[in-house]
C-alpha cells in the first residue's frame, strides 16, 4: 500500500503526539456526510462535519455537528454570543481556512477560530472528522480535541 500523504491536520496530530486513525475512503467517491459514515461502517452520530460561519460582528466561527444532524443557526449564535450567524459562501472557504468544501478540518486552518462542538460528541469516546482532504477522515479520542484546539461544547443542532 502507498504511504499515506499527510495533511495539515495529520501533521498537527503528529506534532502534538496525539493518537489517531486515518480512514481513507477516496476510492468510494462519496462526499455526503451520512454516506461517509456508512462507507466507514460507523454510526453517523460519531462522524462530524466541520461548518464555518460568520457572525453579525464579522467574526468567524467553526462548528462541528454530527453528519446526521443540521446546525441550528439560532442555537449556534447563542452559543457564541452573537445576534445571528450564517454559513460562509463556499468560495470564501479556501482563502479563509486553506481547506475546500467537503475536506474542511477543524485542525490546521490558516487561523484559529472559536470552535464549538455539538454536545452529543461527549456521549462517545471517539470522534471522526475530516483529515483536511476529501476522502480522508481522522478518528481521535474526544478527550484529545482540546489538546489541539480550544473548543466548547453546546447544544447547537436541530432535534
Amino acid at each position: 500500500m502507498a504511504k499515506q500523504e499527510k495533511t495539515n491536520a495529520m501533521r498537527i496530530l503528529d506534532q502534538k503526539k496525539i493518537e489517531y486513525i486515518v480512514h481513507d475512503y477516496t476510492e468510494s467517491g462519496v462526499i455526503a456526510g451520512e454516506d461517509v459514515a456508512n462507507t466507514l461502517g460507523e454510526d453517523p452520530k460519531k462522524v462530524f462535519k466541520t461548518l464555518v460561519t460568520v457572525g453579525k460582528s464579522k467574526q468567524y466561527y467553526v462548528f462541528l455537528v454530527p453528519v446526521c444532524k443540521e446546525l441550528n443557526l439560532k442555537k449556534a449564535a447563542k452559543a457564541v454570543g452573537e445576534k445571528s450567524i450564517e454559513m460562509i459562501k463556499s468560495k470564501e472557504l479556501l482563502p479563509l481556512t486553506g481547506y475546500i468544501h467537503g475536506g474542511c478540518s477543524p485542525i490546521g486552518m490558516k487561523k484559529l477560530f472559536p470552535t464549538t462542538v455539538d454536545i452529543s460528541a461527549q456521549n462517545g469516546d471517539r470522534i471522526y472528522f475530516s483529515a483536511g482532504k476529501i476522502g480522508l477522515q481522522v478518528e481521535i479520542a474526544v478527550s484529545d480535541i482540546n489538546k489541539l484546539i480550544k473548543v466548547k461544547y453546546d447544544d447547537i443542532c436541530d432535534l
